[in-house]
């Protein structure tokens, strides 16, 4: 059961009236207390200003197949954007469940710049992420002036093996791949990969300079509507370039040709939605989970980077001891446990209750999870002691 903020909210409701960063986050909700499409959002602005019944467990009578009661009083529950950065509202969503509750639905968008870290795919499953981006004028160019998109390595190709048959034909929204092939250091066997994957960029290259839209189908080619290698070739031939789809290129920083030549023509790539803006996190302090106190596990519940047991091994093997201590640790759930030195059982401070006495109670430094491991092994008739010793 929800109850939706009626009327407009005002700034004379808070003390700094206008200027208010609360006011501020909710300054643009429409009466009915949802945001309003086209609206942009800042991160943790309010999207719906939604209350909710105090007694939410007994609002519900268990004779009577879920009649809804009365709720006598209400706490603010509002529901605001998490995102990264701004957002414009595109859609908002109002429906209801089969017990008549409200179901409301914000859709947002955002407009994004490539930058380094973001992930594109070929339509061969060729993916991989932004590694560099640089101004066009350090960009290399053919002899015409053609300036390419997307430089990608060769050797991303033999171990994949991914030999694509499809040519990509939509040139004019695609971008355009250059793959550097040197004669001297790629094997046949390398190039034969990356010929044979790259039949698609050779169709596609000579069907731009007729003008045309290839047909890239394999099940074309026994009734010789598809595109055949060998007509590409005659065709990048005719047009004064080489049958193998490779250019000379200049180098636009140093302004000298390339050494090798250089396999360039179009392919359409498109950007996948795994993004370096959805995936960055980092936190110093944050929250902990209540019964190991250790830091939470999540990008989305600001939770610690986990130390594993490989990385714990790594660290083993060049003997970082205190390194270990420090991120297993005190960076972690450092606890002050009180140990009896006498019969080597947990007790309190100043006090052991197995031995009836105080004098030979220690404090030490150990992990929360450990001290809470022992006492659960103590409920099972389990006494774990320890024995301390002076360093």
């Amino acid at each position: 059961m929800v109850s939706m903020h009626a009327g407009p909210i005002s700034a004379d409701q808070f003390p700094g009236r206008a200027e208010d960063l609360r006011f501020k986050k909710q300054e643009y909700l429409d009466p009915d207390g949802i945001c309003q499409v086209g609206q942009v959002l800042e991160p943790n602005y309010v999207l719906v200003n939604k209350e909710s019944p105090t007694n939410q467990g007994e609002l519900v009578d268990a004779t009577t197949s879920f009649t809804p009661m009365v709720a006598n009083s209400y706490k603010p529950t509002k529901l605001t954007y998490k995102g990264s950065g701004p957002a414009t509202v595109d859609k908002v969503l109002i429906t209801s469940n089969e017990h008549d509750n409200f179901i409301i639905k914000v859709l947002m968008r955002q407009i994004r710049r490539p930058e380094v870290g973001d992930k594109f795919s070929s339509r061969h499953g060729q993916k991989g992420v932004c590694g560099l981006i640089i101004n066009q004028e350090d960009m290399p160019f053919s002899e015409v002036g053609i300036c390419p998109d997307l430089i990608m390595n060769p050797h991303g190709f033999p171990s994949r093996m991914t030999v694509g048959r499809y040519p990509l034909i939509y040139c004019s929204i695609g971008s355009t791949l250059i793959i550097s092939l040197s004669s001297n250091a790629v094997s046949l066997s390398v190039y034969l990969s990356v010929a044979g994957k790259m039949i698609e960029l050779v169709s596609g290259k000579a069907a731009v300079f007729e003008g045309r839209q290839g047909y890239g189908s394999a099940f074309g080619e026994e009734f010789g509507n598809a595109d055949r290698v060998e007509v590409a070739c005659e065709t990048l031939v005719k047009h004064g370039y080489s049958y193998i789809g490779k250019d000379i290129l200049t180098s636009g920083i140093s302004g000298e040709p390339l050494e090798s030549y250089i396999f360039m023509g179009p392919v359409f790539y498109q950007k996948l939605k795994h993004m370096v803006m959805d995936k960055m996190h980092a936190r110093a302090k944050g929250p902990r989970a209540v019964l190991t106190r250790q830091p939470t596990e999540g990008r989305s519940k600001d939770g610690g980077l986990r130390l594993g047991e490989m990385e714990r091994d790594c660290l083993i093997g060049y003997g970082a001891s205190n390194l270990i201590m420090e991120r297993l640790m005190i960076s972690s759930d450092a606890f002050t446990a009180n140990v009896c030195e006498q019969c080597g059982l947990l007790g309190y401070e100043g006090w052991c209750q197995r031995c009836r006495s105080g004098d030979k109670v220690s404090s030490i430094r150990m992990p929360y999870a450990c001290k809470l491991l022992f006492q659960e092994l103590q409920s099972m008739n389990i006494a774990t002691r320890l024995r301390l010793q002076d360093y």
